[in-house]
């Protein structure tokens, strides 16, 4: 239709071009005709005009086959745009809506839910287009963004919980509302009054409109799949976040990184919680790189200079000098 409606525009327009300059070779011939006028000039407009009129035989033709195109143009949805008696009829191109703060409608989407979320999860799990049309035009109410933002919700959710063919079905019961909504931005309507239309014309099984249905199904699932897995890892990460907040040692360190850091000799001590190795291990090594990891060791609570009494506090530097004395 798109394309027949841009056929369309561009014959007028071509057409309208031809017909003003016609008309304006006309007048300039008429004028040297009263004029008497035997010139160069005159001879080229009578060339002109001798095209033109060839020209004018072929744009009449054009028209006829433009007109007889139209006239052969199957009846489908868009072509019949008048609904018949219908109780969900609704004419009236509702006037545009209030810009909302992002407060306000997420104020707006639970209120909606807390009111309809049974209705528009019976309406979610739904599976016949006769069945999801009827129950629509019964709650009209239902047909607007805040059931489709609660039903994406909804699958993300199910994905979540590796419910998958649950999710590819309320998947696509998201993409009907979704049809029908935009059918109604297109045609400037009111929601409620394309869900027969949105219906008719998927049910009419066009090759085109249902490909495109169906790419968008696909690719609404994969969002979700995608969306899932990253909700997924957040929680993943914030989870591994409040672990390792807990193990944090006196000094703020983590044991498991200290211990990954530790050289090979002395970490080899601490996984078999042997002491007297330990105290060989650490003279085996410079007395400045020793400090450094018993320091760590401390900061992170891998080593406790008195396991036998925490009430004593001491500064870190007279930890890290008792046990290196302790070793030696």
């Amino acid at each position: 239709m798109a394309q027949a409606q841009q056929k369309k525009e561009s014959f007028e327009k071509g057409y309208s071009s031809h017909k003003q300059k016609l008309a304006e070779v006309k007048k300039k011939l008429k004028e040297a005709d009263e004029k008497s006028e035997l010139s160069a000039d005159l001879e080229k407009l009578k060339l002109e005009m001798s095209d033109l009129e060839k020209q004018e035989a072929e744009w009449k033709k054009k028209e006829e086959e433009l007109m007889k195109e139209e006239k052969l143009t199957p009846l489908n949805i868009d072509t019949i745009c008048k609904e018949g008696m219908s109780k969900t009829l609704i004419n009236k191109v509702p006037p545009p809506p209030k810009q909302l703060t992002d407060e306000e409608k997420a104020d707006r989407q639970k209120i909606f839910v807390d009111k309809h979320k049974s209705e528009i999860k019976k309406y979610g799990m739904m599976q016949k287009y006769e069945d999801s049309q009827q129950y629509l035009s019964d709650n009209l109410h239902l047909v607007c963004e805040e059931t489709a933002n609660y039903l994406v919700l909804w699958c993300i959710d199910l994905e979540i919980e590796e419910k998958h063919d649950l999710m590819n079905h309320v998947s696509h019961q998201v993409i009907v509302m979704q049809f029908i909504l935009e059918l109604a931005k297109s045609l400037e309507r009111d929601p409620r009054s394309c869900v027969r239309a949105f219906f008719s014309r998927i049910k009419i099984g066009e090759k085109q409109y249902q490909d495109a249905f169906n790419d968008e199904l696909e690719a609404f699932k994969s969002r979700i799949r995608s969306r899932a897995k990253a909700k997924i890892d957040e929680a993943v990460k914030e989870y591994e976040e409040e672990e390792r907040k807990k193990r944090l040692g006196p000094g703020g360190l983590d044991p498991v990184d200290v211990m990954e850091t530790l050289p090979e000799a002395l970490r080899e001590c601490f996984e078999k919680q042997d002491i007297e190795l330990l105290k060989t291990r650490i003279l085996e090594i410079p007395k400045e790189e020793a400090e450094y990891h018993i320091k760590r060791c401390i900061d992170s609570g891998l080593w406790v200079p008195n396991p036998n009494d925490k009430n004593i506090t001491q500064d870190e530097e007279e930890e890290e000098e008792e046990f290196y004395e302790a070793v030696e």
